[in-house]
């Protein structure tokens, strides 16, 4: 069976219909549910006990009795001032002067990239500071490394004079005890009493004498090469009674070199003490000795 166009219209009415039915139904239920719904009474729930007048004490019933006093007047409330009205602001003078020109905000570009520019650091003004840096520290650290130098010096000088004083005091100390030695064997020998011996003696044992001097510091001596045999030089000894030498001393006057000298000096000093016994009559303290350089 075919569907015609006036089934269609037929089918949308009732459609229609029973929705009309259907919202109207909703509205009726909503409001009969509005009106039977009791609305809470709002405020605390108030309780009453009912008492018989009788039943009060007399006191009560007396004061049921009196009369009640007049509750005080309310206080009228004053009225509110009107507010003072508003003073109109005045009009602006009009002036012939132009209004200034309006200020032009810098450009957000230009402003970001002079912020970088301000913060980012110069490449070469940071090397520039690091390299002063550096340069100070050198500075710093050649000031401490001189300053210690200096110090080390001072203790170093400190030191050497220190040596220096020491040696020279015992120097001293050896010269005195060498001095107190020489007295106290001088003292020794005049204790002796030796026969002081004729300086002036002319006698025949004055060669052998000489001779006996010249073989004992030749028995001490060692020749040095610069030195030739039959060479002579003159010396000066200083001793004391018994042959104890006190002093020797070269002549300027002598052929021999310095090492020649200094080799007489020792050998004469090696031979203290010269002959003495047997030669008392021709001793004397200061003697003046031609030595001949001779082979042993």
């Amino acid at each position: 069976m075919k569907e015609t166009r006036a089934d269609t219209r037929q089918a949308l009415l009732q459609a229609a219909g029973l929705h009309v039915v259907l919202f109207a139904l909703m509205f009726a239920g909503l409001h009969w549910t509005r009106s039977n719904v009791v609305e809470p009474v709002k405020g605390d729930v108030i309780e009453a006990d009912l008492v018989d007048p009788s039943a009060l004490s007399a006191s009560m019933q007396r004061a049921l009795q009196r009369d009640p006093k007049a509750l005080p007047e309310p206080v009228a409330e004053p009225k509110p001032t009107p507010p003072e009205p508003v003073p109109e602001p005045l009009p602006e003078p009009v002036t012939d002067e132009m209004p200034p020109p309006p200020v032009q905000e810098p450009d957000k570009v230009d402003q970001e990239k002079v912020q970088r520019d301000a913060i980012a650091p110069d490449p070469a003004k940071a090397l520039r500071e690091q390299e002063a840096k550096r340069r100070q520290q050198q500075v710093d650290l050649d000031a401490q490394q001189q300053t210690e130098m200096e110090r080390q010096k001072q203790l170093q000088l400190a030191e050497i004079r220190k040596q220096r004083e020491q040696a020279q005091r015992e120097l001293r100390n050896a010269e005195q005890r060498a001095q107190q030695l020489a007295d106290a064997k001088a003292q020794q020998v005049q204790s002796r009493a030796p026969p002081p011996g004729d300086p002036n003696s002319r006698s025949l044992d004055n060669a052998g004498y000489v001779q006996a001097l010249q073989a004992a510091i030749l028995h001490q001596w060692t020749r040095p090469e610069s030195v030739q045999i039959g060479q002579r030089c003159r010396i000066s000894i200083r001793q004391l009674p018994g042959g104890e030498v006190v002093d020797v001393t070269v002549s300027p006057t002598c052929p021999f070199d310095e090492m020649g000298r200094q080799s007489v000096e020792r050998a004469v000093l090696k031979a203290s003490p010269l002959p003495y016994a047997g030669f008392e009559d021709v001793f004397n303290r200061n003697l003046n000795l031609n030595f001949v350089a001779e082979e042993r």
